[in-house]
């Protein structure tokens, strides 16, 4: 009890260089809590928007990506009247990824509405209605609200205007929708799609069906996959990139942690000089030194953790209600491995400095000045 109010006296006894800390070890939270939180947003928006079109297979020509947008348009509509004849199968929708770059990456999906809706049901329209003309456009009540746009407006889709004939709720694939012929014409890809969604009559019927495509004369190099195995494949593993970026925010994190509290504690081991040396005298051993000066680390690294995760929510509150299209996840996993990752980023920028501490000797410090 007596060395925690020592400790705590000390800190408060040097308020300005104590809220450094504090504030550091909170921007180390804040980082890894954010732009980790967004990576598994995008990654689970993702994968949550395709599971919602409602389709048991999804079918692409060979070589496609699994990601959205990348494939673009290679192979002929018609593959879905082969579709068609397969055995459980009851709707094929075929459907244009296409990547749209400016002023942000999105995916735009060219689809033939009907069957788009037989695969999981009517758009669930909030306003307007369905493609009236081939410069129709449908968006997604997220888009609509970041954009701040209503039926009737006009929207650049691919250097095109667009009239908004509808904003339907989100959660159904791509967050804008033009008509497939719409889209082909524009990217030069008549005749042309992505990607294949295919409902059956029973979804416990997609393995079979997934074997019966692979076995279709000309089609033994596509990319047939049941929806439940495309999902599974949108984890950080099979996204390009996904693991070293989080690797790359979490050292950065680290580092800024390890050098704050060391630059913190090191210059408070200088200062105490004498302080060090009275209790020394008084019979204080190594370890009560070293002890001291790792509590003083642990509290700063406890209220700095504790501030973190408070920024990092309310940010996430803030950046969700001004940027709708912008998904923060933050997982109570995560949150612990901010805490642990700060606590040891503190520990290690305190052991040089309290072992510096404890080596000092009695008659030396007392003289010190």
């Amino acid at each position: 009890m007596m060395m925690n109010k020592m400790v705590v006296a000390n800190l408060v006894h040097r308020p300005i260089r104590s809220l450094i800390s504090i504030v550091a070890i909170a921007l180390e939270v804040t980082l890894i809590l954010l732009i980790v939180g967004l990576c598994y947003g995008i990654m689970n928006d993702s994968k949550n928007r395709t599971a919602g079109i409602g389709a048991d297979v999804i079918v692409q020509p060979p070589g496609s990506s699994f990601l959205a947008g990348i494939s673009g348009a290679p192979v002929s509509v018609k593959v879905a009247e082969v579709l068609k004849k397969m055995p459980h199968v009851t709707v094929v929708s075929p459907v244009i990824w296409q990547i749209v770059t400016g002023g942000g990456v999105e995916v735009i999906d060219g689809i033939d509405i009907n069957s788009f809706q037989a695969l999981g049901g009517p758009f669930q329209f909030i306003s307007g209605g369905s493609f009236q003309g081939p410069d129709d456009a449908l968006v997604d009540d997220y888009i609509a609200r970041q954009r701040h746009v209503k039926v009737g407006d006009t929207m650049k889709i691919l250097d095109r205007s667009f009239r908004i004939s509808g904003i339907v709720e989100n959660g159904r694939g791509a967050r804008k929708f033009v008509p497939l012929q719409t889209l082909q014409d524009l990217i030069g890809a008549n005749g042309k799609a992505s990607v294949f969604y295919v409902k059956l009559d029973n979804q416990a019927n997609a393995d079979q069906v997934v074997e019966a495509v692979k076995k279709q004369p000309g089609m033994e190099q596509y990319s047939v996959r049941t929806t439940q195995d495309y999902l599974s494949m949108m984890t950080p593993s099979n996204l390009p990139g996904f693991r070293p970026f989080i690797g790359v925010v979490i050292g950065v994190s680290v580092i800024i942690g390890f050098l704050v509290i060391f630059q913190a504690i090191y210059t408070a081991v200088m200062e105490r000089t004498r302080e060090i040396g009275i209790l020394k005298s008084l019979g204080a051993s190594k370890v009560y030194i070293v002890n001291a000066i790792l509590r003083e680390t642990l509290l700063l690294a406890i209220v700095g953790i504790v501030v973190g995760v408070g920024v990092s929510l309310m940010a996430r509150i803030g950046i969700q209600h001004r940027w709708p299209l912008v998904h923060i996840d933050q997982s109570n996993g995560w949150i612990l491995a901010a805490a642990a990752i700060a606590i040891v980023g503190a520990t290690l920028g305190a052991v040089y400095p309290a072992y510096k501490a404890a080596q000092k000797d009695p008659i030396d410090a007392l003289a010190y000045e």
